[in-house]
């Protein structure tokens, strides 16, 4: 499933989303630009390493990515979904809100795999943080979302409580199994995501400025 809009209104334009996302489009740029063992170097040296842990990564690992799918990805589900958020909250609240899901599910993600040599980079984490937000905020808005159906492209509105447990299901159990892995699972950070998510959900009612302000729309 692949959500491509909420039904649900905006009330200003969401600078702040708009920002981040072009400051990690501009560090992949610079990232793929370097020759390929500078690159290597940038990761190791900016990703979260558990075995190798550096307060400063918590932050520098959520602005990296290993591919144009996953940045576009990422950067895709932080529109749909953190463009609603920063509404409610601001432009600079919303950012701070960003980056502490963010260092949460960073450390979930270190806690859960101490002595793992595997590099974690990328901005899902905090962005689960914005969608455990949603969730909170808007469990009954629409979510216009693209489905596969065997040879078939089609797409259906879905609850935001569904889509989202529905997610946060699949990171919890992929999560658990990949515990009985050496390394993580596909490469993927699961409790990265977990975390993530569950910050975002407990922090939400101390960042959103305006309780009036969480309404629904289902046009």
């Amino acid at each position: 499933m692949i959500p491509l809009r909420a039904i649900l209104l905006r009330n200003s334009t969401p600078v702040m989303t708009l920002l981040i996302i072009g400051l990690n489009t501009l560090l992949f740029l610079f990232e793929i630009a370097q020759p390929p063992y500078m690159r290597d170097n940038f990761i190791q040296h900016y990703a979260l390493i558990p075995d190798q842990f550096h307060l400063s990564t918590l932050v520098t690992s959520m602005f990296l990515h290993g591919g144009w799918l996953h940045l576009i990805g990422n950067m895709w589900f932080l529109w749909v979904f953190g463009s609603h958020i920063e509404d409610v909250m601001g432009p600079a609240k919303f950012l701070i809100f960003y980056l502490i899901a963010g260092v949460a599910s960073a450390l979930a993600q270190t806690v859960l795999n101490i002595g793992s040599p595997v590099p974690t980079i990328g901005a899902s984490g905090a962005i689960a943080g914005v969608m455990g937000a949603f969730l909170i905020l808007y469990p009954r808005v629409r979510v216009v979302t693209l489905i596969f159906i065997v040879v078939f492209v089609t797409t259906i509105d879905i609850p935001a409580a569904f889509m989202l447990l529905y997610w946060f299901l699949l990171q919890l159990l992929s999560g658990v199994s990949s515990l009985a892995s050496v390394t993580q699972a596909q490469g993927i950070a699961w409790f990265a995501h977990v975390g993530g998510f569950l910050a975002g959900i407990l922090l939400i009612r101390l960042f959103a400025r305006n309780r009036s302000r969480y309404r629904y729309s289902s046009f």
